[in-house]
C-alpha cells in the first residue's frame, strides 16, 4: 500500500511540473497579447527622445526594451550584448528598463556587465509602439522609427537565419530602404509591459 501511494504521489508531482513546464513553454510561444488601447507606430515616424538621448545625432540608436523579470529578456540577454559588442561603435545602443521597481541603472549596467547607458522611461516603449519585452527599437540618425521587432525567431535567439534585430542594423548602416521582415519579426513574443496606457 505504502509504495502504491508514492507511485500515486510521484505520478501527480511529475504530471504538475509537467503542466506547469508546458504552460510556460505555451505562454511564451504565444505571441504577446495586443493591449486594448495600442496604437501603432509606422516606421518613419520621428521619435522624441528625451534630453539625455538628444547627444545621439548623427549615429543610429538602438533601444533595447528590456525587464529583467522577464524570462525572455533574460534568455535574449547574450544577444543583445553581442550586438552591442559588434555594432557598438557604429550605433548608440540603450537599455530602456520597463520594470522600475526593484532596480537602478548601476544593478542593471553591474548584474548584466553593460557599460552603456540605462533609462527607465516608458514613455518610449509608447512613443515607439512597443507593448513587450524583449523588444527591439532601432531608429535611424534623424531618429525615424527603422524598424520594431524581435530580435530572433527563436525564444534562445539563436537562430541566425532570423535574426531580425542584426539584419536591422545591417539594413540601415548599409542604406537598404526597402528592407522587409516577416511576421514573426513584427509581431510581438515574450512579456506584456507593465502599466501599458494609451
Amino acid at each position: 500500500m505504502k509504495k502504491l501511494l508514492v507511485m500515486v504521489w510521484l505520478v501527480l508531482l511529475c504530471t504538475a511540473v509537467g503542466a506547469l513546464f508546458w504552460y510556460n513553454e505555451l505562454r511564451y510561444h504565444l505571441p504577446t497579447p495586443v493591449p486594448p488601447n495600442y496604437r501603432p507606430v509606422n516606421t518613419g515616424v520621428r521619435i522624441k527622445l528625451d534630453a539625455q538621448l538628444n547627444a545621439y545625432r548623427g549615429k543610429p540608436v538602438f533601444l533595447h526594451f528590456f525587464n529583467p523579470d522577464c524570462p525572455c529578456s533574460r534568455f535574449n540577454i547574450s544577444s543583445f550584448k553581442s550586438l552591442v559588442e559588434q555594432y557598438g561603435r557604429r550605433v548608440n545602443f540603450v537599455v530602456v528598463v520597463m520594470n522600475n521597481h526593484y532596480y537602478t541603472a548601476r544593478q542593471i549596467q553591474d548584474k548584466f556587465d553593460l557599460k552603456i547607458p540605462v533609462l527607465f522611461d516608458a514613455s518610449l516603449a509608447t512613443a515607439c509602439g512597443v507593448y513587450s519585452t524583449p523588444q527591439v527599437a532601432l531608429l535611424d540618425a534623424e531618429h525615424k522609427l527603422y524598424y520594431r521587432g524581435n530580435y530572433n525567431r527563436s525564444r534562445y535567439c539563436t537562430d541566425e537565419k532570423t535574426s531580425y534585430a542584426k539584419m536591422a542594423i545591417a539594413g540601415l548602416l548599409n542604406d537598404h530602404t526597402r528592407l522587409s521582415f516577416d511576421r514573426l519579426a513584427l509581431t510581438a513574443y515574450g512579456c506584456s509591459l507593465p502599466n501599458c496606457s494609451r
